[in-house]
């Protein structure tokens, strides 16, 4: 079995016959579950590979892979109507610089935003009017190129308050966070932009990854259109591995041969991860624990 340790990549994961815990049958719950979506979870659980699944599931750009990525996966078997029908554009706020007065934190912002939409631009052809101090206008420049073609945004944001915490916990910490999420804070702004495209200006659905409520909550007047999904017992093993699943993977490893015991590899997961359950409604076996 290869285990794709660090690897987030779909793609990759799927065509290196990487082992993937199928988690694509959701898929139709989360678009009934609402068009803007927040999923909060730990660090290092798998937030990153799940945007990935999905972009390469929205993305019409890979309509001619389809079969190839999702074949022999659940949602392959009996795809939505929505498969491959967006154009898709990802931020990763991971890559935000934190770092420095509340000036060359928000330069930061535009650059990564710009960057993605460029690269949004050229994945489809688009012509789009970049503003280098100003994303928001860059944002609604390609919004406005996508209302006049035959497809909508759905639009990833991966770790959305990564740079925001940061902030905090930095020397200057409350004053720089307040900045950018208060009153006409830039990340606040942002937000605001992405609620009001939603408005009829091209952009269909967004799905929003973090550590912590904590951000949103702080800018909610800014963006109060996403729905909550996070504590869902549906979604409560949507990233990350029940502990039924891990003593099955231990259990093909085990058959391998080898001077170790899976029930004493999981009885050490059990101490070191010792479960998570997101939901109170959620039974016990489906207590998650982190990849």
């Amino acid at each position: 079995m290869k285990f794709p340790y660090g690897l987030s990549d779909f793609s990759k994961i799927v065509l290196g016959n990487y082992f993937y815990e199928d988690r694509t049958g959701r898929i139709p719950l989360l678009e009934a579950a609402g068009d803007q979506l927040i999923f909060i979870r730990p660090r290092r659980f798998g937030k990153s590979l799940l945007l990935s699944m999905l972009e390469h599931y929205y993305d019409l750009n890979q309509a001619d892979r389809f079969e190839a990525l999702f074949g022999s996966l659940a949602i392959g078997q009996n795809p939505t109507p929505l498969h491959n029908q967006y154009f898709v554009m990802k931020w990763d706020f991971s890559l935000v610089k934190a770092q420095g007065e509340v000036k060359d934190i928000e330069a930061a912002l535009h650059r990564h935003i710009n960057l993605c939409i460029r690269r949004c631009a050229k994945n489809y052809q688009f012509d789009v009017d970049i503003r280098e101090d100003d994303a928001i206008y860059s944002f609604g420049s390609l919004l406005t190129a996508i209302r006049f073609s035959d497809h909508r945004l759905y639009l990833l944001i991966d770790e959305y308050d990564n740079f925001a915490n940061e902030v905090l916990m930095a020397g200057q910490g409350r004053g720089h966070y307040e900045a950018l999420l208060y009153g006409e804070g830039l990340l606040k702004t942002v937000f605001k932009a992405v609620k009001a495209a939603a408005g009829g200006q091209g952009l269909d659905r967004a799905f929003i990854t973090g550590v912590s409520p904590v951000v949103m909550s702080d800018m909610t007047s800014g963006y109060n259109v996403g729905e909550n999904i996070y504590l869902e017992p549906l979604f409560n093993d949507l990233c990350g591995f029940t502990e039924a699943e891990i003593a099955a993977v231990l259990a093909r490893m085990a058959e391998e041969g080898g001077a170790w015991s899976a029930d004493a590899a999981l009885e050490t997961m059990r101490t070191f991860y010792n479960g998570y359950r997101f939901s109170a409604k959620a039974g016990a076996r489906a207590c998650t624990t982190r990849p």
